[in-house]
């Protein structure tokens, strides 16, 4: 009797064993966190390989594995998780424009630089989006769609010193000295201490 009475019944198996799946999987997190803090990417990503097994379909474990895969340079294995995500959530703007991650490391492009327009058709004005797409025109040698595309993004981000960046660079590689020390000028009013600004204005008094 003693022994029936502290067996738990059939409700109490069930909140035990969600107790236990969710702090085994707060751990998980946790210890994932602290691991990529540490710059153990590989680690971070065993810390959540047993919740991958038991939810092989949640979206967030697959992004962020995609995440954890292009820190640690697996960069094919990075691109299917986060193609995998988007098969999940095709409205997702992580998984868009965490495909050019990947994409960006292996110089692919054009191909980074689809995905990045694919991503402003739902949000036109993404600030990653857009920078993105910006890595990828200087990558193509596109000074001219560079150029203007920045000037663009000077225009809706004035503050910002990122996409002054890019507007310098396209101008310096089409010649135009004044325009790319006006353009690393305004660099320097956001950012004092930009190395690459400062020594192009050094470098072309």
């Amino acid at each position: 009797m003693s022994t029936q009475r502290h067996r738990p019944g059939a409700l109490g198996l069930v909140a035990l064993v969600f107790l236990t799946t969710s702090a085994l999987g707060q751990s998980g997190w946790q210890h994932s966190y602290e691991r990529e803090a540490a710059g153990d990417y590989a680690g971070a990503m065993r810390a959540l390989e047993p919740m991958i097994e038991s939810q092989p379909s949640n979206e967030f474990l697959i992004l962020r594995s995609a995440w954890l895969k292009y820190l640690n340079g697996d960069y094919n294995a990075s691109l299917r998780d986060y193609r995998r995500a988007l098969e999940l959530n095709e409205q997702s703007l992580d998984a868009m424009l965490g495909i050019t991650l990947p994409l960006l490391a292996q110089r692919r492009w054009r191909e980074a630089a689809a995905q990045a327009h694919q991503a402003l058709t739902v949000a036109p004005y993404n600030y990653y989006a857009h920078l993105r797409l910006m890595v990828a025109e200087e990558g193509l040698q596109q000074w001219r769609t560079l150029a203007d595309h920045a000037t663009e993004m000077t225009m809706r981000f004035p503050s910002d010193a990122t996409f002054f960046v890019y507007l310098a660079r396209a101008r310096a590689w089409q010649g135009n000295v004044a325009a790319a020390r006006a353009a690393y000028g305004h660099v320097l009013e956001r950012a004092p201490g930009h190395e690459e600004a400062a020594a192009y204005i050094r470098s072309n008094r």
